[in-house]
């Protein structure tokens, strides 16, 4: 293969920009919509490669986003280490105590979803070879094999995110949901590797698959005996004899691609060596919480939407499209993986609306089902049509997959403080000098948000009843408010900025000069005693007082409140 030259390094940061930007944008758009951010990224790769961008601007598309060569080979490579290091972050996020309680009902789904589709599949490419476009000289149980692991198979990296993005990953479901798809890969690709064996012409195929099924047992063993314990007296040298945080950084990411390197030497894909090795550094106590939101956060931000955005960059779906072909495949997909992920769930004793959700959940294909085709593809197993079949597949489940689950299971949107922050209840210069003018004039902002529905005058005296949890107090130089409304259904924060200061009453010295009015529905105390307890604590640091005392716009003081807070939840 050609070396990189200087051409090919400029175009493949220019594409790496051009994909990560798009993905930030949709991901983003899509989080606003409360959808999960993959679905966005998704499509961020569907309008950059050739379907779209490709069909308006061939040239450019071709210039852009090379299909063969040195910079798509590099392309290729950098996205293989993004879904590599993805899966070591949402193993980081797995509590393996709940696996371990969950275990046995995960097996029995990941049991279920694996057998019902893989038994569907066979049975149509084995009874329809012609209609599903089998090439003449590929042995029919081969290409039978091949549709049924297609048919059974689960994307890890999909079914992650997207529980990540409905705030699933760490419940009962969530853990359930990953036992059963580590399962279902695990199987798919020991099968899958059986299949390119029989391709390859491999005389002692049987031998091979032996060893393989082996040394990943025997990894797993190791990993969650042995090496579990070695990462926990490790990690202290670490910390204590490497410079801190970007040793122990190192440390957990050689670990992983050595653990990668591993498990796509033996045969199976390098995202399970990276999960298994995330898993065990996870469970380590020793693991420093800032070390883990660094991993967590740049490879959630930069890998994590490049992978994602990648897979629409694979095929143009015009070109090739067959729509009966796509609607069967799609039919058959959805309807097995469905069924069986129901009939497990059901089996492991979770109630028919969980069940259903978890079939949906496992319907995610992916790039697990792209690699397959595309491996399949190179080794002439099948054909154009049915690959892009395969891809419109994996694109459509991944993509319904975390609406389906909101929808059936409604999880709870946890109520964050810099959400309930708008930009018309910034009030830079206070004009108010009492108590009761200061509260009117800020209740004035929220009614005119909703339409005149608020009354200002009804919410004057702040009230300290038992049900209340938050009443008026003034933390340093800041003056809390809480109210509970009962014309409203979400909570609002009012935030003021008061150059004569203000007190409690007339007769009080300690003038606050930053003030909050927080306004939520009267049913809900909690909400406000959250949001008082977490700007306690922000504004704690004086720092803190004297930004926000020199912010002049919402977007300044928004800046200011949204990273607090997050660097706060994660110490």
């Amino acid at each position: 293969m050609e070396p990189l030259q200087q051409h090919n390094i400029a175009v493949l940061l220019l594409s790496l920009a051009t994909l990560l930007g798009a993905a930030k944008v949709l991901g983003e758009l899509a989080h606003r919509l409360r959808q999960p951010a993959v679905l966005g990224e998704l499509l961020a790769g569907i309008l950059l490669g050739p379907t779209v961008f490709g069909t308006i601007a061939p040239e450019a598309n071709a210039f852009l986003f090379p299909q063969e060569g040195p910079s798509a080979f590099a392309l290729t490579t950098i996205t293989g280490l993004a879904v590599t290091l993805f899966l070591m972050v949402a193993g980081l996020e797995v509590d393996l105590s709940n696996v371990w309680r969950k275990g046995w009902v995960g097996l029995k789904v990941g049991v279920a979803s694996v057998i019902i589709p893989f038994a569907a599949g066979f049975f149509a490419a084995w009874n329809l070879p012609s209609f599903f476009g089998a090439q003449p000289a590929v042995d029919p149980l081969l290409f039978a094999l091949f549709l049924a692991v297609a048919m059974s198979i689960s994307a890890l990296p999909v079914i992650v995110k997207t529980l990540l993005d409905v705030n699933l990953f760490r419940s009962d479901f969530g853990v359930v949901v990953v036992s059963a798809a580590i399962f279902n890969d695990l199987v798919g690709w020991i099968v899958f590797a059986v299949v390119l064996g029989l391709s390859d012409n491999v005389a002692d195929i049987s031998n091979s698959i032996t060893l393989t099924v082996t040394l990943a047992l025997s990894f797993v063993l190791f990993v969650f005996t042995a090496g579990r314990k070695l990462i926990h007296r490790i990690l202290p040298y670490v910390q204590a004899y490497t410079w801190w945080p970007g040793g122990e950084i190192g440390f957990v990411v050689i670990l992983t691609l050595l653990g990668a390197a591993f498990t796509e030497w033996i045969g199976i894909h390098a995202i399970f060596g990276a999960f298994f090795i995330g898993m065990a550094v996870g469970d380590s106590p020793n693991l420093r919480r800032r070390s883990r939101y660094i991993l967590d956060q740049f490879v959630s931000s930069v890998f994590s939407p490049i992978f994602f955005a990648s897979i629409g960059l694979k095929v143009n779906f015009i070109s090739h499209f067959d729509g009966t072909l796509v609607l069967t495949v799609l039919g058959i997909a959805c309807a097995c993986k469905l069924f069986g992920g129901m009939v497990g769930a059901k089996w492991g004793g979770m109630r028919h609306r969980e069940a259903l959700a978890v079939g949906f959940a496992l319907n995610s294909r992916g790039a697990m089902e792209i690699i397959l085709g595309l491996l399949a593809l190179e080794r002439g197993i099948i054909h154009q049509e049915l690959f892009v079949a395969l891809v419109i597949t994996a694109i459509l489940t991944s993509m319904m997959s975390g609406p389906m689950m909101q929808l059936i299971l409604r999880p709870v949107r946890k109520v964050r403080l810099e959400d309930a922050f708008r930009s018309g209840l910034f009030l830079p210069a206070l004009e108010a000098d009492s108590m009761k003018g200061m509260i009117e004039e800020m209740a004035a902002v929220v009614g005119r948000i909703l339409k005149g529905r608020l009354d200002p005058h009804s919410i004057t005296r702040v009230h300290c009843a038992p049900e209340d949890v938050a009443c008026a107090a003034i933390v340093n130089d800041v003056l809390l408010l809480a109210a509970g409304v009962d014309d409203i259904t979400q909570p609002y924060v009012v935030t003021g900025i008061s150059t004569s200061g203000v007190g409690l009453s007339f007769m009080d010295e300690q003038r606050a000069h930053v003030v909050f009015l927080i306004l939520s529905p009267k049913n809900d105390p909690g909400i406000r005693g959250n949001m008082v307890a977490e700007l306690s604590l922000l504004y704690q640091d004086p720092a803190m007082i004297e930004q926000t005392l020199q912010a002049r716009s919402f977007t300044e003081f928004l800046a200011l409140i949204r990273t607090s807070t997050v660097y706060l939840q994660k110490e």
